[in-house]
């Protein structure tokens, strides 16, 4: 299995862009990492880099306790089938000071992006 941990800061707009294999396909990627003020919540999108399509417009980042919470199962779906792998928010300590990311704490979590969880 493939996972990515992606270098999160706590900049409120945040790019990456990634030659990632998810499923054992290639995927040249942008992710894209966005607080927004207004409902005190990071948000993520996702681009088809290579074909410039947005497979994945601002989804919450909402962390994982216990069961993981793929965030990305909704979209296995996109790429002719091949989906987007999975997105989990995990926490990066033992006591992060929120629940969920928000303002200035997402580098007290941790983005794990990999293959498709069964």
């Amino acid at each position: 299995m493939n996972g990515y941990l992606l270098p999160v800061t706590s900049d409120p707009w945040q790019v990456f862009t990634l030659d990632v294999v998810i499923d054992g396909e290639e995927f040249h990627a942008q992710m894209e990492l966005r607080y927004m003020p207004a409902a005190n919540q990071w948000f993520v999108s996702i681009w088809d880099h290579a074909a410039g399509e947005l497979l994945v417009n601002m989804i919450p980042l909402v962390c994982s306790y216990g069961e993981p919470n793929d965030l990305l199962r909704p979209f296995r779906h996109l790429r002719n089938g091949k989906g987007v792998g999975s997105l989990l928010c995990l926490r990066g300590t033992d006591e992060p000071s929120t629940r969920d990311p928000e303002e200035n704490n997402l580098a007290e979590f941790q983005l794990l992006w990999s293959d498709t969880f069964a």
